[in-house]
């Protein structure tokens, strides 16, 4: 999923589900996070603490995407959790949409809720989750399971001018690295995947979170025709789950609620609506803050989504270097790196060995 799912469709879910203004501002800034916060370092104080940051992403082409421990480290905990279905290894680690495992992380998020970085570890593990109901299928290590036929793919009843944005990022692709255009979903696929040396679903490029989406295509290992991926209908299920999720987050830390949550059932014919739009990463977002906007999702008086502040926490990485080691701790960048320390440790120490899987 992208910013207008992990951002503001988790914001207007928050609050929605009952969670006041700043903690849902809180909840989507780190369900974002995830995403950018790519670079590992860091900083250290003059009384002798240090601070290092937890990586929580790569992308599609950076060259540590080749990097075995960083795919085990980043993209198994971060953005696709194993499903632990199968019979052998690399089956288990294949992601599944609202998985067992997923719940268990979930559970597992709901029962440190009493933290200070509680909303912080919210926000992330509603990344997660999200992630397993559009990465569902590919995993997070580089393996052959996650090629797939570069002729294969079928994406269904676009308008024309998606269609053309769509094949403009490809032509975009091809133009950085240098390739010409054929056709040119099949060779974007074919260069992402050796890219990305098979990892995740860069085969498919960003059609998995692409919500407006129902298409299919072909793994190359099995020949297998994938069912058809019908994005919107799966999105709304992802919409739900995160609801649920933030309404047992607004019971378990009331001093963070505010107002009585709408019923999810009122809210599926303007998520779905939302979801079905056929449009680039800016009207995808723009559907989500006019629905907010409109009182869709909920009527007090703050009826927008505060700006994206994924910038503003990094940000804090210069301030912290300016303050005594002790008074990191209240920074939202500092309460971000606690949360994915302990979603880390759990997911590969804990969640994945007690169902027979040693990753890292």
């Amino acid at each position: 999923m992208q910013i207008d799912m992990h951002y503001y469709g988790v914001f207007a879910l928050a609050r929605a589900a009952g969670l006041d203004h700043e903690a849902a501002r809180i909840v989507a800034t780190a369900s974002q996070f995830v995403d950018d916060n790519g670079d590992k370092g860091h900083v250290a104080f003059d009384d002798g603490g240090r601070i290092d940051f937890e990586a929580t992403a790569h992308h599609t082409t950076h060259f540590k995407n080749i990097d075995e421990v960083d795919q085990r480290q980043i993209c198994v905990p971060f953005h696709f959790l194993p499903g632990g279905e199968g019979d052998r290894f690399l089956e288990c680690l294949v992601c599944r949409k609202d998985s067992q495992l997923a719940r268990k992380m979930v559970d597992h998020a709901l029962a440190n809720m009493d933290r200070s970085f509680a909303l912080e570890l919210a926000g992330l593990t509603a990344h997660v989750y999200a992630d397993t109901f559009s990465h569902y299928g590919f995993s997070g290590i580089s393996a052959a399971e996650n090629k797939v036929v570069n002729d294969s793919f079928d994406l269904g009843d676009l308008e024309p001018s998606i269609r053309e944005y769509i094949a403009g990022k490809a032509a975009d692709f091809l133009e950085k690295y240098g390739m010409d255009c054929g056709r040119l979903d099949n060779i974007l696929s074919s260069m992402a995947e050796r890219f990305s040396c098979a990892l995740g679903h860069g085969a498919v490029l960003t059609y998995p979170d692409r919500p407006y989406l129902v298409w299919s295509f072909a793994y190359e290992k099995t020949g297998q025709r994938c069912e058809t991926r019908n994005n919107p209908r799966t999105f709304l299920d992802a919409c739900r789950a995160l609801y649920n999720f933030f309404g047992k987050i607004a019971e378990a830390r009331p001093e963070y609620s505010e107002g009585s949550p709408r019923k999810f059932e009122d809210l599926e014919d303007t998520i779905t609506r939302i979801l079905k739009k056929q449009a680039d990463r800016d009207g995808r977002i723009g559907a989500w803050r006019s629905a907010v906007s409109e009182g869709l999702f909920f009527g007090d008086a703050q009826k927008t989504v505060p700006t994206y502040g994924g910038e503003s926490w990094l940000g804090e990485a210069d301030v912290l270097e300016k303050r005594p080691s002790g008074m990191s701790t209240g920074l939202s960048l500092f309460r971000f790196y606690q949360a994915a320390a302990l979603h880390r440790t759990y997911v590969l120490r804990d969640l994945l060995p007690s169902h027979g899987l040693v990753v890292a």
